[in-house]
């Protein structure tokens, strides 16, 4: 009997961690806003779609729920800054016609231009 309760926690404990997170979507106006999880169930991403393509800001988190990226689109492109958090840094993105156009990476001394 013991063997049976065992095996039957067991298997409903991984039918639990087992499932994967789905993303929640909620028509605001012309728009739908998403919330996308880490299999943990923390927000990794939030946004909005206009037309099924990626508009607005977004927002992208690590595992612990710790700020990583932001950034906007237009039509579906990426725009304008993004700002990326590594570390102790900042790297700053600029994008023309969806390509990167210009880095730079700032830390807590001083700043690095970097340009592509």
């Amino acid at each position: 009997m013991k063997i049976v309760t065992t095996l039957i926690v067991f298997l409903f404990v991984s039918l639990i961690y087992a499932q994967e997170v789905k993303p929640i979507f909620e028509q605001q106006g012309d728009m739908v806003k998403a919330i996308y999880f880490h299999d943990n169930g923390v927000v990794a991403q939030t946004g909005f779609y206009e037309d099924g393509k990626p508009e607005g800001e977004w927002k992208m988190y690590n595992n612990e729920g710790k700020k990583i990226a932001l950034g906007q689109f237009t039509s579906g492109k990426k725009t304008g800054k993004w700002f990326f958090w590594e570390g102790e840094g900042l790297r700053e993105v600029d994008y023309t016609d969806n390509k990167i156009a210009n880095v730079i990476k700032w830390t807590d001394s001083e700043s690095v231009v970097l340009n592509k």
